[in-house]
């Protein structure tokens, strides 16, 4: 009973509403997962904020130590969602599994909860165009030594074809046989040379294709039911060949793909300033003036990364943005 005291209803927050002042705002409380999340949907949910209504981030209960996409669902469904009670989650593959799961059908049909459409957060942070932006913002320094979009494309290409196989097996319940760890073993990429980086796609695309070509081997009735799936995930989810990273779980891409990546981008443009500034210096004074003054200026690059708010412009934002902008139409549906 604990639990259903300190959780907050949709009806609860409705009357309190309207016992209100005319002139005061509505007040929406917006369930998510962890204190990260907290960050990113009050940046996404504040651009909606007026002289009408407001937004509350918070944990999914105030009163045990709880967190996760399955808590925020549990308080959220159980306090009965509605105009005033959202959720607000990560997508993980519940976007593209379309409603086969229970969790799935809950996430992707009902009005009051709304999803990242990209796997996680983590992916947005990760977003492609982004990414120089922020190893600027933590090295100061302009200069573009890695093309992180480009990579980050045809990584995305590479993988589409075993992403979709990924997904098949994930739509038929039988992803034990190949699983979300699966694949990441397949994208440890592992040193990424910044001179030579199509040298790791290739050796990704070497291990793609064996994997690949193990699958059709292992399903050699799959062909007609991978083609329609690989076009509906193109044609009706928007995912692309070129945008697979933002699909594919957004820890194991921020950890081990884009955080190392991007620490050796801003190491080697770390390394330049103060070349730059050693050069430069007419004494030893001033070099060492000027090596402190940039290294209390520089910062640190996950910090940076998790800053990153570039995905503003990316179509899955876009998406999420009209999700919101629905709801908060008064001829949003009721549940």
């Amino acid at each position: 009973m604990k639990r259903l005291n300190d959780n907050i209803s949709s009806r609860y927050m409705e009357a309190a509403n309207r016992l209100g002042s005319k002139k005061s705002r509505r007040r929406i409380v917006a369930y998510v997962e962890s204190y990260d999340d907290i960050f990113f949907w009050r940046t996404v949910l504040s651009n909606y904020e007026n002289d009408q209504h407001y937004f509350e981030v918070m944990l999914p209960s105030k009163g045990v130590l709880e967190r996760g996409k399955k808590s925020v669902l549990m308080n959220t469904l159980s306090a009965k969602v509605g105009r005033d009670l959202i959720a607000c989650v990560d997508a993980d593959y519940d976007y593209v599994l379309q409603g086969v799961t229970h969790t799935s059908h809950q996430i992707i049909d009902n009005p009051y909860v709304f999803h990242t459409y990209v796997y996680a957060i983590e992916n947005y942070q990760c977003y492609a165009q982004g990414l120089h932006t922020a190893c600027v913002m933590a090295t100061l320094n302009d200069h573009q030594v890695f093309d992180f979009v480009s990579f980050l494309t045809r990584f995305s290409e590479v993988l589409f074809p075993l992403f979709v196989w990924n997904v098949w097996h994930y739509r038929r319940g039988i992803y034990n046989k190949f699983s979300i760890t699966d694949l990441n073993h397949v994208t440890d990429l592992g040193n990424i040379n910044l001179r030579e980086p199509m040298e790791t796609i290739e050796h990704l695309k070497r291990k793609v294709n064996k994997k690949v070509s193990q699958l059709i081997l292992d399903y050699p009735d799959a062909k007609e039911s991978y083609l329609a799936l690989k076009k509906e995930i193109v044609e009706q989810l928007g995912i692309t060949p070129q945008t697979t990273y933002l699909y594919i779980q957004g820890h194991n891409l921020f950890d081990k793909i884009v955080l190392p990546l991007a620490k050796k981008v801003c190491e080697r443009l770390r390394r330049e300033r103060e070349n730059e500034i050693n050069r430069q210096a007419m004494h030893d004074t001033q070099r060492r003036n000027e090596l402190s003054c940039y290294v209390h200026s520089v910062q640190d690059i996950e910090q940076m990364l998790k800053k990153n708010t570039s995905y503003v412009m990316s179509e899955p934002f876009r998406r999420l943005q009209k999700d919101i902008e629905n709801f908060l139409d008064e001829k949003s549906p009721a549940v």
